[in-house]
């Protein structure tokens, strides 16, 4: 069974930073896109950044650019998404999902973890 584990969140003041990790399993890393979404209380959930490890190419979204770097460890099989100078707007459950292909689509994602809340007092 494909199974990705979120981890990572927590509480923290604005402008700080935290370092989630997508640890995957049951599934061919290299094959996968790997994307970090969010969803705030009330909102849609909306792409964050994404990642094909086989060739680093990377999508962020635009209120987290120059802010959020994802990496990936291939021998690992695991995703990482560091946030720096956070924002209370970026308040919200966080996912990582698994896609054939490379998307910053929700729907285009197959496979998805269980969520990781990050919550940034002002």
């Amino acid at each position: 069974d494909v199974q990705l584990q979120a981890s990572g969140g927590g509480l923290v003041q604005a402008g700080k930073s935290l370092r989630l990790s997508c640890a995957a399993s049951g599934l061919t890393f290299d094959d996968y896109a790997i994307g970090w979404f969010r969803q705030a209380p009330g909102m849609g959930r909306e792409a964050v950044s994404c990642i094909a490890p086989t060739d680093g190419t990377t999508y962020y979204a635009d209120s987290v650019k120059g802010r959020f770097t994802i990496s990936s460890d291939n021998a690992k099989n695991t995703v990482y998404l560091q946030m720096n100078s956070l924002k209370p707007e970026d308040t919200a459950v966080y996912y990582c999902a698994a896609t054939i292909g490379f998307s910053d689509s929700p729907s285009d994602y197959d496979y998805w973890g269980q969520g990781t809340l990050v919550t940034v007092s002002s």
